[in-house]
């Protein structure tokens, strides 16, 4: 029996869904509201001692990490492969995760957070607020979201991320020049790991960080054309959500504008 941990809005447990959905693999839903931090709740912790989303519980045991839990579900459930045939693209495809892992995905979160996470703390207390965050078990997590509580879009983590995305963006953009899909002519867990992150910009409506982009805007599109992508991601964001999004999202508009302004695209791959 497989149970997953999961957010709607979290494109860590977006892209394991999307593994589920592509291996067509049943699977039990458990709902954990981020806003409330119920990831740090004690029996949440003692299943994923990072406090975060998502968890796959696989017979009784716990797998933490979304790109491990990708990879543990392709060892495990091996008919529908993720992964390409060659070492060199298995690298690449590897490479693609780890960058998403280690700077794309904090990125997201310093652009997402503020909108999403923050107004539910604002509402507590200052001393509930920091008894929440000092909960957070890794210090670079926990001290990013002091940042972001105290400074929301103006906290200095947030010109970075858009420079990050842009840097992947262009990365991307040549990638794709060469390949339909990020590392070959086949959808893979590179593809899978990425999309997510491009769901969050597409959600706010902030598309011209890519608009000029056409590879990337189209690998998204095809994308969100599969039905693992409809299934595991779409759906959670029904026409009464996308709009409350899309306005949350028009506030950041212009620091997003202004962050990628000052963002040197001759200099993307220094």
């Amino acid at each position: 029996m497989l149970e997953l941990y999961t957010h709607p809005m979290s494109p860590c447990a977006q892209k394991v869904r999307i593994v589920l959905a592509e291996k067509k693999l049943e699977w039990i839903k458990h709902h954990v509201d981020l806003s409330q931090k119920e990831n740090l709740r004690p029996e949440y912790l003692k299943l994923n001692p990072l406090g975060v989303v998502p968890t796959l519980v696989h017979d009784g045991r716990p797998v933490i990490e979304s790109s491990i839990i990708c990879e543990y579900l392709e060892d495990a459930y091996p008919v529908t492969r993720l992964e390409p045939t060659t070492a060199y693209a298995l690298a690449n495809m590897r490479l693609w995760m780890k960058h998403v892992d280690n700077k794309l995905h904090p990125s997201c979160g310093a652009l997402q957070w503020p909108l999403v996470m923050r107004p539910a703390l604002m509402e507590k207390s200052e001393a509930e607020r920091e008894a929440l965050l000092a909960r957070i078990p890794e210090k670079p997590r926990r001290e990013r979201q002091r940042r972001l509580v105290k400074f929301g879009l103006e906290a200095p983590d947030v010109v970075d991320a858009v420079h990050v995305y842009r840097r992947t963006i262009l990365d991307m953009e040549a990638a794709l020049a060469q390949h339909r899909w990020m590392v070959g002519d086949v959808f893979s867990l590179a593809d899978v790991c990425l999309a997510p992150y491009f769901q969050t910009v597409l959600q706010f409506g902030w598309t011209l960080m890519y608009e000029d982009c056409p590879r990337v805007a189209d690998w998204f599109s095809r994308c969100r054309e599969r039905e693992s992508y409809e299934d595991s991601v779409t759906r959670d964001f029904p026409p009464e959500v996308q709009v409350d999004l899309l306005t949350k999202g028009e506030s950041a508009r212009r620091t997003i504008r202004t962050h990628l302004a000052s963002f040197d695209d001759s200099k993307a791959n220094a």
